[in-house]
């Protein structure tokens, strides 16, 4: 019914006031209506009258608008609307079924991103998460999504590291159990120290780096072949655990050749020369200066990036799109390199997105960050994973609901935010947490299992509780929409919340098997059940009958 009231008020202020405009609905408190518009506000400037003139015009000519129970001006001139119970039943019979407003458009999100030879810590754990709800998100819409990644396999951390396996043990012959921690983590924390405090251990180091980029060494070569195979492999299990797809992978040793020749072909253009390197002048596009290529001759991260857009626009020419999610603390990098890239490519530059999400931490102390303290993401997940069993010793389902109870933690948040994670709260069943919403789940399903049948359609007539809980779950498709456009999942997990809250209202209130109206509380149950289930799906978490 959003639409179809949206394109009624549209076609009103065309046919009143010779306006196009985009009308903007929302959703009042219950008691005032069902939605309500500023659209006479939006009118006045191009109206010759008041906005509560406007707004009585503009009820007068929607009043007899199919599905409009009744409309009325409230204040300086919104407009409230209140649904027929016909409308309102039709809303909760097709929320679940999402519009595909993004059909027909390939967009490219990239997300994740540890580096092979290093830990993968909760902070990409928190980017591959909001990453993937993203993409689902966008999918809901029907758009075509494609998952991409990118790792640095070449640099100083991968000299530490080959270096830290050079002086401990040689590569495992196989990937690590579940339970153990990356292998790569103890020798790069040896390679790290060693590079600081031993002058010998560094000079070694940086011989190892140049041999890695000018690939000069068979046993350096090897080591770093199978050391970022085991990292892949490494990372691919913890992927799988989550549910987490990749259609591809790009590394730095790929990106590097081509952001060079990129730079190097628009000296005098975007760049300049200067002290033997390559630099950006971002003062004059309100941002700072920084180094493309060093003065010997090497590609900065910068530059490196520069390469990765330029070869995923060669490998996704019909992307519309291209969405890229890091830490908050490469904000201002980002806008450097954009602003470099619009002015060798607009067109691509206005393609892509730079997306930040905040810093992550536990209510322990424990973080994640590129010095210091580094938590592992696997040790987070045994971690809760430990907690759910403890709490839930006896449920068929505790891998559900370990992964539910991080991946909601992490998504309900808004997107930019710093993020405290309480283990013993994420999962909890009472609150704002995944397993809440699992278990509400399972309630409507225990609920449905007592009916012997389920009627295709709402019969006329709803009861205030009824007419609070249609509404709710009305709203879903909106909510999606929502999310979708503002990339953020946050607004799904409000709204599952608010949903679940909404129906043990309508529970207490409504006895639904056995009732007189049990025939439409059952419809009502089974759509509120389709909806969570939805929701929870869209956030890649598991929806389980019986908990």
């Amino acid at each position: 019914m959003h639409e179809e009231l949206k394109r009624a008020v549209q076609d009103a202020a065309k046919k009143l006031f010779g306006a196009d405009i985009e009308p903007e609905l929302s959703r009042p408190d219950e008691k005032f209506g069902d939605y309500a518009t500023n659209a006479a506000l939006q009118l006045a400037k191009k109206a010759a009258a008041s906005p509560p003139q406007i707004a009585r015009q503009l009820v007068e000519e929607l009043k007899s608008t199919a599905g409009i129970k009744e409309a009325s001006v409230a204040g300086p001139g919104f407009i409230n609307f209140r649904l027929t119970d016909e409308a309102l039943s039709k809303a909760v019979l097709s929320a679940a079924d999402l519009p595909k407003l993004l059909t027909g458009q390939e967009i490219l999100v990239e997300f994740g991103d540890p580096n092979p030879f290093k830990e993968m810590h909760i902070g990409h754990l928190y980017s591959y998460i909001v990453g993937d709800a993203i993409s689902s998100l966008l999918e809901s819409q029907g758009a075509s999504v494609k998952r991409l990644s990118y790792h640095g396999d070449v640099g100083l951390h991968v000299a530490k590291a080959i270096y830290g396996l050079q002086h401990t043990a040689s590569l495992p012959g196989s990937q690590e159990t579940i339970e153990e921690e990356n292998y790569f983590g103890t020798a790069y924390a040896l390679g790290a120290e060693k590079y600081d405090s031993d002058p010998a251990a560094k000079e070694a180091i940086d011989k190892i780096n140049t041999q890695i980029y000018e690939r000069s060494d068979t046993g350096i070569n090897k080591l770093h072949a199978d050391g970022i195979k085991l990292s892949f492999d490494y990372f691919d299990k913890i992927l799988d655990l989550l549910s987490i797809s990749n259609d591809k992978r790009y590394l730095e040793s790929q990106t590097a050749p081509e952001g060079l020749k990129l730079v190097k072909e628009n000296i005098g253009k975007a760049f300049t020369e200067s002290q033997g390197a390559v630099i950006y002048e971002g003062e004059r596009a309100g941002l700072h200066t920084r180094v493309f290529i060093t003065s010997k001759g090497l590609p900065t991260y910068e530059a490196k990036d520069l390469g990765l857009v330029k070869l995923k626009a060669a490998d996704f020419p019909q992307a519309g799109r291209s969405i890229v999610i890091t830490a908050s603390e490469q904000s201002e990098y980002f806008k450097v390199m954009l602003a470099a890239l619009a002015e060798i490519d607009r067109p691509l530059a206005a393609k892509t997105t730079h997306l930040s999400h905040g810093f992550l931490s536990l209510s322990t102390g424990k973080m994640s960050s590129r010095t210091g303290n580094v938590y592992p993401a696997m040790k987070l997940l045994l971690e809760v994973k430990k907690a759910v069993h403890e709490l839930y010793p006896e449920s068929q389902v505790r891998k559900d609901v370990t992964f539910a109870a991080v991946k909601y933690a992490f998504l309900k948040q808004r997107l930019g935010t710093d993020i405290v994670l309480d283990v013993d709260e994420s999962i909890s069943l009472e609150g704002n947490s995944g397993p809440y919403l699992q278990y509400a789940h399972a309630r409507a399903c225990s609920i449905l299992a007592k009916a012997e049948k389920i009627e295709a359609d709402i019969p006329a007539g709803l009861d205030a509780s009824e007419r609070s809980l249609a509404l709710k779950v009305g709203e879903y498709p909106e909510v999606i929409s929502k999310a979708a456009a503002e990339l953020m999942p946050h607004h799904v997990c409000t709204y599952l919340y608010e949903l679940a809250q909404t129906f043990n209202s309508f529970y207490e209130k409504s006895r639904i098997i056995g009732d007189e109206r049990q025939t439409i509380r059952l419809k009502l149950v089974e759509s509120y059940r389709q909806v969570l289930k939805s929701g929870l799906s869209v956030l890649n978490i598991a929806a389980p009958e019986k908990m």
